[in-house]
């Protein structure tokens, strides 16, 4: 396998290979990362970290107009340089500049044996935003039978030609490690509205239970068919280092590998996992006793820890996910009760990951400090005595004024020395 980069291109890739490198050995780096040890590995009085996600508003972040290559090889490897550089430069938060280039593994996964259509349309700017899945289950009952155990392919040689043109390349300033996740598919519900619709599930819960309770089955088999196939074939390897578990929040922790782990090829004792239920927010907590919660701790049951939740509220359904085993950090998104979140993770080392409301960055085209303030510090308040990350993410534009992510991270420092301060 051969990748064509032309010469002029090869050496911009280098200076800017060369460049993450120097911020990646920059003292700031070091400070970052300890912090983000401290709060994994739940050492008390430890400022609570600040991140914003950059990938949803790259049409102000990551323009095609800044990139320079113009190969296709070489323009992903720009991307990913870039994106790291830009955030640096532009935003300043407290990702930790990464001292490696990191590459997956070159797999392939037939999940289920039947294809789930994705139509998209482009919002004013030009930008796809808006999408629709076409679901190949009509009907629960009859259709259930259509899917099939899932069927995974790793493209050994592939991934190491790969890794090699890349060492060739970069390797100077930046080593290339392949890097993954546990490769399991766990967000269990939504992927029963790629499969069969928000509103067949729904009804599908009242109307056919039995139904509901045989997919849910296949769907944890199949995550955990998926997920044992990437370790029997040696793919995980530890992700507690400078890698993030789910949305930007981040895995450096000394509590993993699971002891007796010698080097080499992980298990899934030695991995963050994540899982979440954005789709079941319009179900009761009865319902998300029977329908989901039982899967959903069972799928995360070999993850040395997990990240649960994503935008939903967690708050009607704790009494359930708090019993996910090796539960480590809960997403608290804007639609949640902090308060009430707050005290259920007194005197526990489960972090708060807290999800501001975008709204701020993203509806008004100047940010209102004073309210952005506000927002950072009724978090703050409810959170006395709780491990506290902040992830700053669903912001799909700011208008053009990059300027704007930068100043949220400021204030929002700003206010947890106010309260962090010795």
């Amino acid at each position: 396998m051969t990748w064509h980069i032309p010469e002029t291109e090869r050496d911009y890739l280098r200076g800017l290979a060369a460049r993450q490198a120097e911020i990646a050995a920059l003292p700031v780096m070091d400070e970052r990362r300890q912090r983000w040890y401290d709060l994994n590995d739940g050492r008390s009085g430890v400022r609570p970290p600040v991140v914003i996600e950059t990938w949803t508003f790259d049409r102000d972040f990551l323009p095609d107009r800044v990139l320079r290559c113009t190969s296709e090889a070489g323009r992903g490897i720009e991307r990913q340089l870039l994106r790291h550089l830009r955030n640096y430069d532009l935003v300043d938060d407290d990702k930790v500049t990464p001292d490696t280039f990191d590459i997956g593994w070159s797999v392939a996964i037939d999940e289920f044996g039947v294809k789930i259509g994705r139509e998209t349309v482009v919002d004013a700017e030009g930008v796809e935003t808006g999408y629709r899945f076409h679901h190949p289950l009509k009907d629960l009952t009859r259709d259930l039978a259509l899917l099939q155990p899932a069927v995974c392919h790793v493209d050994r040689e592939r991934t190491f030609d790969w890794q090699g043109f890349l060492m060739e390349l970069l390797g100077d300033w930046l080593p290339v490690r392949i890097r993954t996740g546990s490769f399991g598919p766990t967000m269990l519900t939504h992927r029963v509205v790629e499969l069969l619709g928000m509103e067949a599930y729904f009804t599908a819960m009242l109307d056919t239970p039995d139904a509901v309770h045989s997919l849910m089955r296949f769907l944890t088999d199949n995550a955990l068919r998926v997920m044992r196939w990437a370790e029997a074939e040696g793919l995980l390897r530890v992700n507690n280092g400078n890698q993030d578990s789910f949305g930007s929040s981040y895995n450096f922790t000394t509590r993993l590998p699971a002891p007796g782990y010698n080097g080499g090829p992980a298990k899934l004792r030695d991995m963050w996992g994540s899982a979440n239920s954005q789709e079941t927010v319009g179900i009761s907590p009865r319902m998300f006793h029977e329908f989901c919660a039982p899967y959903y701790q069972e799928v995360c049951a070999p993850f040395g820890l997990v990240y649960y939740g994503c935008c939903e509220p967690v708050h009607p359904f704790w009494d359930d996910i708090r019993q996910i085993p090796n539960l480590k950090k809960v997403s608290i998104s804007p639609w949640c009760d902090e308060g009430r979140m707050g005290e259920a993770l007194q005197g526990t080392e489960i972090i708060y990951s807290r999800k501001p409301d975008p709204n701020f960055l993203s509806v008004d085209r100047q940010l209102d400090e004073e309210a952005w303030a506000t927002h950072i510090q009724e978090t703050l308040a409810a959170t006395r005595g709780v491990f506290v990350e902040f992830i700053i993410r669903d912001v799909y534009t700011l208008h053009g004024d990059i300027g704007n992510a930068r100043r949220a991270v400021e204030i929002a420092r700003r206010e947890i020395e106010r309260v962090y301060a010795p």
